[in-house]
């Protein structure tokens, strides 16, 4: 197979750009820098030219499609970068660089919830004033509730102090991902459903808007 590179990447990415599409983003609150156009699944299709390289050839080239600052690009760089490359220092720079709610949950996804730190991550990020990096510490407690099927429940509780705490946040991208988070965590067993609930039911006596809109969603999911 031939080697592929991030400068041949990039060319494929500026060559798959569709305008029409970063209009479509930009209508569902996706914003960022140099916005291609690119869909998810056109991503994956580039990306899968990269997963047969080695480990040290994909986080490099991750690494370079991270700084070319398109926004396509860093998803796609969280999509090849091996996750036992990656450590904190490399969290904390690209974290610092989320400039969209779909790159946060894209990288959390594809990349972030598969590091060890993740869960000292989530807490640290969700205590941050700065929106999207608060954002990235919620969504990565949703995502880890999500696809981390092998912790224990007990990993998770730890969370709903923060959750409770942050609940008052009324940017709109905190706090769909503190609901995000707080429904997740419930609905994955019978045990951590309950704390979800006691939380949700002590949210929803906060005297604050952002707080009542939280609790009253999640209860709407968490109730059946």
């Amino acid at each position: 197979m031939a080697q592929i590179s991030a400068a041949d990447i990039v060319k494929e990415l500026k060559a798959q750009a569709n305008p029409e599409n970063v209009s479509g983003m930009q209508r569902f609150g996706i914003q960022g820098s140099d916005m291609l156009g690119v869909s998810i699944p056109a991503l994956r299709a580039i990306a899968k030219k990269v997963v047969n390289l080695g480990e040290d050839e994909r986080h490099a080239i991750a690494h370079e499609l991270w700084e070319t600052k398109i926004h396509e690009a860093r998803i796609l760089a969280s999509m090849i970068d091996p996750p036992g490359k990656v450590g904190e220092a490399q969290m904390e720079h690209w974290v610092k660089d989320f400039d969209s709610w779909d790159l946060v949950d894209q990288v959390n996804m594809n990349l972030f919830s598969k590091i060890p730190e993740a869960y000292k991550k989530a807490i640290k990020w969700a205590r941050r004033k700065q929106e999207f990096q608060k954002r990235a510490g919620f969504s990565l407690m949703a995502v880890l509730a999500w696809h981390d099927k092998e912790a224990d429940d007990n990993k998770f509780i730890e969370f709903f102090d923060i959750i409770k705490k942050e609940a008052t946040d009324g940017r709109n991208f905190v706090k769909k991902s503190v609901n995000w988070a707080l429904r997740q965590i419930g609905k994955r067993s019978p045990k951590l459903k309950k704390f979800a609930l006691e939380t949700t039911n002590e949210i929803l006596k906060i005297d604050n808007k952002t707080a009542n809109w939280i609790a009253k969603d999640a209860l709407r999911e968490l109730s059946q």
